[in-house]
Parts: C-alpha cells; sequence; structure tokens
C-alpha cells in the first residue's frame, strides 16, 4: 500500500488515466505545447503556453479539486475503501478536463473568462492537471479537515493577488459572468 491506496487502485488509477489520455488523443488535442517545448512551470496567464506546460497558476486549482473530491468523497462513502474514493475523484476530473477541452467550453472561456484567446490544453497539461489533484486527494487524506481548509483558502488568496484569478472567480466568470470582475482581471 503506498499512501493509503492498494496496489489495485494504483492500477485502477492507471488505467483511467490512459483512457482519459487515450480520449484527448481522440479528441484532436496536441500531446504537447504547440510551441515544441516542454516546462515544469509556466507563469504568464496571458500567453499561447498556459495550459500548454506541465504546471501553470491553475495547478492550485486542481489541488483544491483533490481536497473538494476527498471532502465529498469522505461524507458521501465513508465507508469505502480509499482507492475507490481516489478512483471516483480521477473519473470527474478527467470528465472536467474532456469537457474543459470542448468547443463549446474553449469558446465559453473565450467569452466570459480572463482566458482571451484560450485554445484548450495540451494532453500533458491535462494528464499534469489530473495528477495535481491526485495529489491534492491524497494529501488530504493525510491532513486535518482544517489545515486542508485553511491550505485551499491560502491557495486562493495566493492566486487571486498573483494572477487575479482563482477557482472560485473560474467557476464564477463560467457559470454566471460578472463584467467587473472580467475588467478587474483584466487590469482596468
Amino acid at each position: 500500500m503506498i499512501l493509503g491506496v492498494s496496489n489495485k487502485g494504483w492500477l485502477v488509477a492507471a488505467v483511467l488515466i490512459a483512457i482519459f489520455t487515450a480520449i484527448l488523443f481522440a479528441m484532436g488535442r496536441p500531446p504537447i505545447c504547440p510551441c515544441g517545448t516542454i516546462s515544469l512551470w509556466h507563469g504568464t496567464v496571458q500567453s499561447n503556453q498556459n495550459s500548454q506546460q506541465i504546471s501553470d497558476w491553475y495547478s492550485f486549482s486542481h489541488v483544491i479539486h483533490g481536497f473538494i473530491f476527498f471532502g465529498l468523497s469522505r461524507w458521501l462513502i465513508p465507508n469505502r475503501p480509499l482507492w475507490v474514493a481516489l478512483a471516483l475523484a480521477i473519473g470527474i476530473e478527467a470528465a472536467w478536463e474532456i469537457l474543459e477541452n470542448s468547443p463549446v467550453i474553449i469558446d465559453r472561456y473565450r467569452e466570459v473568462t480572463m482566458a482571451f484567446g484560450y485554445s484548450g490544453d495540451s494532453i500533458l497539461n491535462s494528464v499534469s492537471d489530473t495528477l495535481f489533484m491526485i495529489g491534492g486527494f491524497l494529501a488530504a487524506s493525510r491532513m486535518s479537515w482544517w489545515v486542508t481548509v485553511a491550505l485551499a483558502v491560502a491557495f486562493e488568496l495566493f492566486t487571486l493577488w498573483t494572477i487575479r484569478d482563482n477557482l472560485t472567480l473560474n467557476v464564477l466568470m463560467l457559470v454566471s459572468p460578472v463584467e467587473a470582475i472580467k475588467d478587474w482581471q483584466a487590469g482596468g
């Protein structure tokens, strides 16, 4: 058992990630950044490499996804093994990444969020986002709930201060855009 997840659980996780990756390939997503480089970190939000590299400012949001999925799993399916909850979390994260890279969501991001010129994620970035979610899930399984919440709030405030965006604003702007927030995010 590694980090509380059985070998069976890790095998299930690997298979889910492989299926998810195959779906992204079938959707025609680029495997890596169309710029031809692979970077561990890309910190410029308004650039053609955002959401293309291994990590970026939105990686913090994916860690928070893991925190949320862990909390929900312990509330909704408390008696199931951790690997079952992790498999469900991977399935939800993968479904979001697939939806996020569909034309309807890509167009929605371009219209109502600060992601001007967004063209979707590379497969590398989508899979990395899922790995960040797994990291958040496993971290939350080892931390007390209040430390997890404090860390999520810290991540949200840090990215809000640094890039004028975070998970909360991203969801708000995707679901119910506020023009004043869009203007503020654009530097206005």
